[in-house]
Parts: C-alpha cells; sequence; structure tokens
C-alpha cells in the first residue's frame, strides 16, 4: 500500500518473484499467506483396489518405495489389468536402479526415443535379457505373458542353472520359458497357477508382475 493506505497493483512474474510499480511515498508491504492443503502422510498406502490382505499387498508397497512403479492413478493400482512388455520392462530396469544403456543404436522400428520406455528397452537387449519379438520389432504394446516375465527375470538373473523339478504339465523342455519357469520356481519366485500349471501363454497381470519382482529383489 503506498502512504494514503491506497492497494498498489503486484504482478506475478510466476517464478517465486513479484513487481510493483513505485509510487512517490514510501510503500508498505503486508504479505498474506493461504494455508496449504494437508498433505498425505508419509506412511499412508494410497491404493484403494490394493486390499491388505491381498498376495501383493507387500509387493506393491515395495514397488511404491522403491520407485519400480506408481499406480495407473494416484488412488488405483490396477493389480489385475494385462500389462504390456515396455511396462514389464521398464519396472525391471526402475528395480535395477535405472542404468543408462552404453548402447545408442536402437534394433527396434516399433521404439523412439521419445518413448518413455525407450532407455529400459536399450539396456534390456544390451544386456541379453530381451530379443524381441523378432529382429527389429519389440512389440512394445504387445500383453506380456506369464512366460515371457520370468524369462526377463532370468535373463537378468544371468541365466543360472535351471532347476530340474518340473511340476508344471504345461511346460515342456522345448520351451524357450523350460528353464525360466523351472529356475523360478525353484527360486520361489512362482508357485504356478495351479499345483501343475503354470499358464505361461497367460496373460501377466500387474500385481503378478510386481509380485516376481518382489520376490526377486525384495523380498525379506
Amino acid at each position: 500500500k503506498d502512504k494514503d493506505g491506497n492497494e498498489i497493483e503486484v504482478t506475478d512474474n510466476g517464478d517465486g518473484t513479484y513487481t510493483f510499480k513505485m509510487p512517490d511515498s514510501e510503500v508498505e508491504i503486508e504479505p498474506v499467506f493461504k494455508e496449504a492443503e494437508p498433505e498425505t502422510p508419509a506412511d499412508e498406502f494410497p491404493f484403494v483396489d490394493v486390499p491388505e490382505d491381498a498376495y501383493f499387498r507387500k509387493a506393491v508397497e515395495w514397488a511404491l518405495k522403491e520407485g519400480v512403479t506408481g499406480g495407473t492413478t494416484p488412488t488405483t493400482f490396477s493389480p489385475y489389468l494385462d500389462a504390456t512388455r515396455a511396462q514389464t520392462v521398464t519396472f525391471l530396469w526402475a528395480a535395477a536402479g535405472a542404468p543408462e544403456p552404453e548402447t545408442t543404436e536402437n534394433p527396434f522400428k516399433d521404439i523412439s526415443e521419445s518413448d518413455y520406455f525407450y532407455k529400459a528397452v536399450l539396456w534390456a537387449y544390451e544386456n541379453g535379457i530381451t530379443a524381441g519379438v523378432s529382429e527389429d520389432e519389440f512389440g512394445p504394446y504387445r500383453t506380456v505373458t506369464r512366460g515371457q516375465v520370468v524369462t526377463f527375470l532370468y535373463g537378468y538373473a544371468g541365466r543360472p542353472e535351471a532347476g530340474t523339478e518340473n511340476p508344471f504339465t504345461d511346460v515342456s523342455e522345448s520351451d524357450y520359458f523350460c528353464a525360466p519357469v523351472l529356475w523360478a520356481y525353484r527360486e520361489d519366485i512362482t508357485a504356478g497357477t495351479s499345483a501343475t500349471t503354470f499358464s505361461p501363454d497367460d496373460p501377466c497381470l500387474r500385481g503378478q508382475i510386481i509380485t516376481f519382482m518382489y520376490l526377486f529383489f525384495g523380498a525379506e
């Protein structure tokens, strides 16, 4: 205000600073503060679709804490939603610490530098985690299968010695995912969809993927 108590027009510069035209007198500045909206407590779980007794609850808590993934909205995780190949590789990349890929060569015509999953795919490709769905296609928006997810994890683990026990009637020695599935079973990363089936060609759900990764990376 000026010396007579008249309000002076103030301009918000948009960067945290303000300016006004100085009148021919002294001015009086009286700041007024707006009360901030209360913040959500850091320990408050945000997802209404992940109940405490869900098998994937601890896995989602871990993923949120470690920055592996957020939700599909601020309040939903969508655990029963089919995931894509791009999402899965990005989850794995984030769980690994989001390392910078060493290569700048992109072998896939269906991904570009502007894609959110670009670095994750290049990293996965150069580390032999995935070779794509063909020589020049990654298939980022294709639904990822259970067999593919454990194969990604197996590749990240360095293709260790696979287990010899095979309880699954739908996993045979000639399948590309046989060694990954037997390894994952031996390491208690998965017990299958039943006592005798793994369902390798079924879509892998977000809740399942995060549970696989939690059991591999973060389970206590």
